[in-house]
């Protein structure tokens, strides 16, 4: 075929698949979905990249721009149902990373990391906008930004950024490379790239720019525990800009970030209560008197404690052992090792997740005996991690409201620190691992919302006829913004989508905007501006097409 010979001058024949198994772990969602395409290509360089996609663009392909594919709503990979055919783009290769004026800011490429990002910073003594969470998956930087990605980080808000090198396909279908980095790069594309990948400007004499590498004014939004709307959530017309939160309707080849401060000093407080009403009264006193903000405040339910403790311990043990870093890698194994498996019949799907749930059980206990015991005591968590003069402001506030409160709260020891926010973190994957162990038998509804910022009885009680098609309820999340996730393990033989449908009734009598920080992808409708963020990125329909459940067709059908 032309168009792959095409793509192999371009980026070499090893960078260019079009075995369909092979292909496979590109073309599938990480906990559904799943699509055609003819090859997926893997630029090294910028010069590639722009190469590539005037090589797909010239022959009318759809664009598919992938880095980690960390996506939990089938937003990163090609769908069924395109009007032309599809090539999914990966940047993962492309890992460049330069700190500017003096680590105070970075430049991210499509391959660039979180984890990469946070330990090029830590000399410093500086952070990126995530430490934690998809962090852990290998999630990429940009990725983050294309989807406004969330987080626990309560200081910070969604990924964001006003300072971004891409590519643009204009309402004529003319493809040009739009440089608002701030840095003056040349005139031509080729100029641009070249510059930029080589550093010819001065990385710690970037001028400053009225253009924003982060959420600004975000402590004002965050505090304002009356307001009757979603406070966070990642289709909120404030933080849509260019790339930020374009659902990869243009190609990103670069972004300028802001960075923060590290903190010098943390501290955990771990708080058990049979009543959730009383996080309530904590979070609405913090956030409206606390002169310092949480660094964050991370929510669990006892059923979620449990099925994370027997269904993430394997997950938990190797990120305390082994570290993040590697995580990226043992992914892609686990799923080289089931497509190598697939074939033989001896072996039955997901025999990976099989085979490391059967080893875990040979690990002894990995929580710590504080942890358990609240566990034993108390129905709903809170993981308050305060910093700086934050500590003692939370130390005496909790002291004097569990004299007269029901729950109580102890200060974690660095071991309990990790654990618990490791702990919190593996939740996020029970859902999948027990649908896995079941062989597809049942399915499973995740789900992750923003409630009002002045709900006060946040906790969610569901009408019978709902409770009885559930079999386990996973409840965890941002508890300071309202921000919940909330993972459904079906009972055999209901319906996953007719369920699903009756819930987001519900979450809609409660005004709650759903998915809070995970992208729209093929999964839920994107509402009205973030459809009119779409069009104005991407006028001809050409990159990411059907996201948001969106037409597929070019021009979206308008013409």
């Amino acid at each position: 075929m032309k168009l792959v010979d095409d793509l192999v001058t371009v980026v070499g024949k090893k960078n260019v698949i079009t075995n369909k198994a092979k292909s496979l772990r590109f073309r599938k969602g990480y906990r559904s979905g799943q699509g055609d395409a003819l090859a997926v290509v893997f630029p090294t360089t910028l010069m590639e990249m722009w190469r590539v996609l005037n090589v797909l663009h010239d022959n009318n392909i759809i664009i598919i721009m992938q880095a980690s594919n960390t996506s939990l709503t089938e937003g990163s990979t090609p769908a069924p149902g395109y009007d032309r055919p599809a090539v999914v783009v990966s940047g993962s290769k492309i890992k460049d990373l330069q700190l500017i004026n003096n680590g105070k800011q970075a430049l991210a490429f499509p391959g660039t990391t979180l984890f990469e990002l946070e330990n090029k910073l830590k000399p410093l003594k500086r952070e990126p906008h995530s430490v934690i969470g998809s962090s852990n998956l290998g999630a990429s930087v940009i990725g983050g930004i294309n989807n406004n990605s969330g987080g626990a980080l309560i200081r910070r808000g969604p990924a964001y950024t006003e300072l971004s090198l891409y590519v643009w396909i204009d309402e004529n279908d003319e493809m040009h490379l739009v440089n608002h980095l701030g840095i003056d790069l040349g005139e031509t594309p080729e100029e641009i790239i070249t510059n930029l990948q080589n550093r010819n400007f001065d990385v710690n004499q970037v001028p400053a720019t009225k253009r924003h590498g982060s959420m600004y004014q975000h402590e004002k939004v965050v505090r304002d525990v009356d307001s009757d709307k979603p406070i966070r959530y990642n289709s909120n017309p404030k933080e849509l800009y260019e790339v930020s939160g374009s659902s990869g309707h243009v190609a990103a080849l670069a972004v300028r970030l802001d960075t923060f401060p590290m903190d010098k000093k943390t501290q955990m407080f771990y708080i058990g209560t049979n009543n959730p009403d009383e996080l309530e009264d904590i979070r609405r006193h913090i956030m409206t008197t606390f002169k310092e903000l949480p660094v964050s405040g991370e929510y669990m339910h006892k059923d979620a404690y449990r099925l994370a403790k027997q269904y993430g311990k394997d997950s938990l043990v190797v990120i305390e052992k082994i570290g993040t870093g590697h995580l990226p890698q043992l992914f892609a194994l686990k799923a080289w090792g089931e497509r190598f498996l697939k074939p033989i019949p001896f072996f039955k799907n997901y025999f990976p997740d099989r085979l490391l749930q059967t080893l875990s059980h040979l690990f002894p206990n990995q929580m710590p005996k504080r942890l358990d015991d609240y566990y034993e005591k108390y129905d709903h968590y809170l993981q308050l991690k305060m910093a700086g003069n934050g500590i003692e402001e939370a130390r005496e506030y909790l002291k004097s409201y569990f004299a007269k409160a029901s729950g109580d709260y102890f200060e974690a020891d660095a071991n309990e620190t990790s654990k618990a926010a490791t702990h919190r973190y593996v939740t996020a994957g029970v859902a999948i691992r027990y649908q896995e162990l079941k062989q597809d038998s049942i399915d499973i509804l995740p789900l992750d919302i923003a409630l009002a910022s002045n709900e006060y009885k946040w906790f969610e009680h569901l009408p019978k006829e709902i409770e009885d098609k559930i079999e386990y309820k996973i409840y965890y999340g941002h508890l300071l913004d309202h921000v919940m996730h909330q993972d459904y393990i079906l009972k055999p033989g209901v319906d996953a989508h007719k369920l699903k449908e009756e819930m987001l009734k519900i979450l809609d009598e409660r005004h709650a905007v759903y998915p809070a920080e995970h992208n729209v992808g093929h999964l839920y409708l994107a509402s009205p501006d973030l459809v009119n963020h779409y069009k104005k990125n991407d006028p001809t329909n050409s990159f990411n097409p059907g996201v948001g459940k969106q037409t597929m067709s070019k021009y979206w059908g308008e013409y």
